[in-house]
């Protein structure tokens, strides 16, 4: 970005609610400028500052893939003034976005590896993003097996169910999907998601763990990780949570010398434990 304090203008193209109670949508975002979409080089697992003008702006993880291409998306909880306002929303209302921002999943270094997706909640958007990049027919030969393990606390907050069905018909991708408790009509696996993990049990062998989610749910899935022999340099966390301003300027989100919107929000097991304890 030439400024980084200045947001590009878009337009909503469309919105796609995503779960049962309706606190959960997707908004697809159209560039006003097809110049400001071409410098907009994204990779997955970065975010974005997006703005309403007159409400403000906050950070959300990218939902969509670089391959998706003409439009980007992100994935919007109703929490609070800014993210109610983008709820209330049309299609054709102008959006500001300032990024791309942070580092992103390293894609190159996955390159080879056996993936396992641990996700769960909303904070699977960026994901979403991942796992649509990877297997993507420019990039699959690139990496090797997919495991997605994504828990919700019911079935009616399952998110992405048109690419879910996709992936399952798929041969080159397993999906394990989890709700906490039992439901009439729920098939598939019962419990929280480190309880997953561990029935599972993903092999560590070439293989790299990608986990986004609650605070509570990434601490519980990587204690399981560790049981499994998985090394600390082979799991990987988004921060995503901490985001504030975006370009280290509020120091909000460091931890130590670390700023999570510059350094992260994604980072190894073993550069957290390096970092100071938060009290």
């Amino acid at each position: 970005m030439p400024n980084p304090y200045i947001p590009i203008l878009t337009k909503i193209k469309s919105m796609v609610s995503e779960n049962e109670v309706n606190d959960i949508k997707t908004f697809e975002l159209e560039f006003n400028n097809n110049e400001d979409y071409k410098a907009f080089d994204y990779i997955p697992g970065q975010f974005a500052e997006i703005s309403i003008i007159g409400k403000g702006e906050c950070p959300i993880g990218i939902a969509s893939s670089p391959t998706e291409e003409g439009t980007i998306k992100f994935t919007i909880k109703k929490m609070g003034t800014v993210t109610s306002a983008f709820h209330n929303c049309e299609i054709g209302d102008t959006i500001g976005i300032r990024g791309p921002l942070g580092n992103g999943w390293p894609m190159e270094e996955l390159k080879g590896k056996n993936i396992v997706v641990i996700g769960g909640g909303f904070a699977f958007s960026t994901l979403r993003s991942l796992i649509l990049y990877v297997l993507d027919d420019k990039y699959r030969k690139d990496y090797g097996k997919i495991t997605v393990i994504y828990g919700n606390r019911n079935s009616g907050e399952l998110l992405y169910r048109d690419v879910l069905d996709e992936w399952e018909k798929r041969d080159d991708i397993d999906i394990v999907l989890t709700i906490d408790s039992e439901e009439e009509s729920w098939t598939r696996k019962v419990g929280y998601v480190a309880a997953v993990v561990k029935e599972v049990a993903p092999s560590s062998e070439n293989a790299v763990a990608v986990v986004c989610g609650p605070p509570i749910m990434i601490k519980t899935a990587q204690s399981e990780l560790e049981k499994l022999n998985w090394k600390d340099e082979q799991i990987l966390n988004s921060l995503e949570m901490r985001m504030k301003c975006g370009i280290g300027k509020c120091g909000r989100c460091n931890i130590g010398d670390k700023f999570v919107c510059i350094d992260g929000p994604v980072f190894s097991l073993a550069e957290l434990k390096n970092m100071p304890k938060e009290h």
